[in-house]
C-alpha cells in the first residue's frame, strides 16, 4: 500500500466548522472529492494530492526553511480519527496566506539546489526506492508546482486547508 499526501480546501465557514465537528469534516471532504471525480466540482479544485512526493516534498521544505509547514499542517483536529494513515491536521486561512506567498517567492530551483536522489535515498526520504534508483528530482518539483497555484486560490478565496496521508 501507498501512502499518499492529500489536501482539501475548505470555506473558512467549513473550516471552522470542520475543527469543532470532524466527522463533518470528513463526509465534506469524501463529498467534495466526489464532486471532483464526476466532473461536479468547482472550476478550481478544493482537492489535492501529491501523490508519495509528500515526504520528499517535506524534506526539501524544512531544509529551505520554508515558514509555513505545508505537508503536515500546523494544527490537528481534537478527536479526529484516522483518515487513511493520518488524522486530518490543518492551515488556518492566515497561514493559507502565508504559505500562498511563500510559494510565490520560492522557485523550484531553489527547492532542489544541491540537492540529489542520492541525498534522499540517505535521508530515508520516502519513497526510498525511488530514490535509490537515482530517479529524477522532478517527480517532487511536479507536485511542488501544484501547489503553488492550490495555494494561491485557497488563500485569494480565505479557504482554510485540511491535510492528511492515506
Amino acid at each position: 500500500m501507498s501512502m499518499i499526501g492529500e489536501y482539501a480546501r475548505l470555506t473558512a465557514d467549513e473550516f471552522t466548522r470542520a475543527l469543532d465537528d470532524p466527522e463533518w469534516a470528513e463526509e465534506r471532504v469524501d463529498e467534495l472529492v466526489e464532486a471532483e471525480l464526476d466532473g461536479r466540482g468547482d472550476r478550481e479544485a478544493r482537492c489535492l494530492d501529491t501523490d508519495k512526493a509528500w515526504h520528499a516534498l517535506d524534506f526539501l521544505l524544512s531544509r529551505i526553511g520554508f515558514p509555513v509547514d505545508i505537508v503536515f499542517g500546523e494544527g490537528s483536529i481534537p478527536g479526529a480519527e484516522d483518515w487513511g494513515y493520518t488524522p486530518p491536521r490543518y492551515l488556518a486561512p492566515d497561514r493559507v496566506r502565508a504559505a500562498a506567498e511563500a510559494l510565490r517567492t520560492t522557485p523550484v530551483e531553489r527547492l532542489v539546489e544541491g540537492v540529489t536522489p542520492e541525498d534522499l535515498a540517505r535521508a530515508d526520504v520516502y519513497p526510498v526506492i525511488v530514490w535509490e534508483r537515482g530517479e529524477s528530482l522532478e517527480y517532487a518539483t511536479a507536485y511542488y508546482e501544484a501547489l503553488v497555484p492550490f495555494f494561491a486560490a485557497a488563500a485569494r478565496d480565505g479557504d482554510g486547508m485540511l491535510m492528511w496521508l492515506d
